[in-house]
């Protein structure tokens, strides 16, 4: 199976969902706010002046909110859709940035530019079935001293949901619908690899990236699991036996 097709394909039809969407506000975001979360607002600190690459960036709104705070951005998806969607919504607000249609992991073969951050969020590492080129992509995208940031959901929730936690040889390939609350029974084929966090690290360690931060929360800024339970001001959270689940992970690396 060509996964790269079938993904992309999957995601090309999200986007036009997701667009529409309450989950992602396009309005709101036209008038001004941002789509970022307070989490990876502190994580990643001022980008004032600063060159950011965006990995697995969707349809762009997390990248132009970067370009808001003074970042000079360029965002990088599979979906051509995404990035047209990213295209147009950066011309109809004058804002700067650079949109990239590639795989992430071959983004490295024809990239010459580096950057002071390499930053990526929210559900990214699923739709990739090696690390070790994911994480090679991030160590020839950075300067010298540069930093990469990743906010990720946490695997022990995946394991909950019934996948695997540790690696497997072969892909989870389902049949399902996404996320946001418009989906109306609209369904595609996606193709899913598990990553303990120890895989994840080790494959930045590996690169020659130093791990400078680690963090783990229970709380997600997101209603995208079943059996979430809003917290005030901190986020969701789920209980597994009374005891909360960790939902996300952060993680900092340097280029030395």
């Amino acid at each position: 199976m060509d996964y790269l097709k079938v993904n992309k394909a999957t995601w090309d039809k999200r986007t036009n969902v997701h667009v529409d969407s309450k989950f992602y506000d396009v309005e709101s975001f036209k008038q001004g706010n941002s789509s970022l979360n307070p989490l990876e607002l502190k994580l990643v600190g001022s980008v004032e002046g600063k060159s950011l690459l965006h990995l697995q960036c969707h349809f762009g709104l997390d990248t132009l909110s970067w370009a808001r705070l003074g970042a000079q951005v360029t965002g990088v998806d599979l979906s051509s859709n995404a990035i047209q969607q990213a295209n147009a919504l950066k011309t109809s607000l004058g804002l700067e940035a650079t949109f990239i249609e590639s795989d992430v992991c071959q983004f490295t073969s024809n990239n010459q530019g580096q950057f002071d951050i390499v930053f990526t969020s929210y559900g990214v590492l699923c739709w990739l079935p090696d690390l070790s080129k994911w994480a090679q992509t991030i160590a020839d995208s950075l300067k010298v001293g540069g930093r990469f940031h990743m906010v990720e959901f946490h695997s022990f929730n995946d394991l909950l949901s019934g996948y695997a936690y540790f690696p497997k040889a072969e892909p989870d390939i389902e049949t399902e619908g996404t996320y946001t609350e418009n989906c109306d029974g609209a369904t595609s084929t996606t193709v899913t690899w598990s990553h303990s966090i120890s895989e994840v690290v080790s494959a930045l360690i590996n690169v020659g990236l130093t791990i400078e931060t680690f963090s783990e929360s229970p709380y997600s800024p997101y209603k995208c699991f079943d059996g979430l339970q809003l917290v005030a001001d901190c986020g969701y959270q789920m209980l597994h036996k009374g005891q909360q689940v960790p939902l996300l992970y952060c993680i900092t690396a340097r280029k030395n």
